[in-house]
């Protein structure tokens, strides 16, 4: 199966939602390599760019998670080949 590389973009339009995304991002630290968060408390929002390494399944629990989470958009960008 391999492993891919890959981006994810989260945005939470709901500060309150962000300790639910950080425990999330936490059960799954061991495939995030990177990680840069914006906050916006002017607008109780806040912006998370992920790297990540993983395999299919993991990579697609982890951003069905996310992407559950109300008040919270989710994207990501893998590459095509497994590495």
């Amino acid at each position: 199966m391999g492993e891919r590389i890959g981006f994810i973009g989260i945005v939470i339009e709901d500060l309150a939602q962000a300790a639910k995304v950080n425990q999330i991002i936490s059960q799954y630290q061991h495939i995030v390599t990177g990680r840069i968060g914006v906050p916006d408390h002017d607008r109780s929002m806040a912006v998370i760019g992920l790297l990540v390494r993983g395999e299919d399944i993991t990579l697609g629990a982890f951003t069905g998670k996310l992407g559950n989470v109300p008040g919270v958009q989710v994207k990501s960008a893998m590459t095509k080949k497994a590495i």
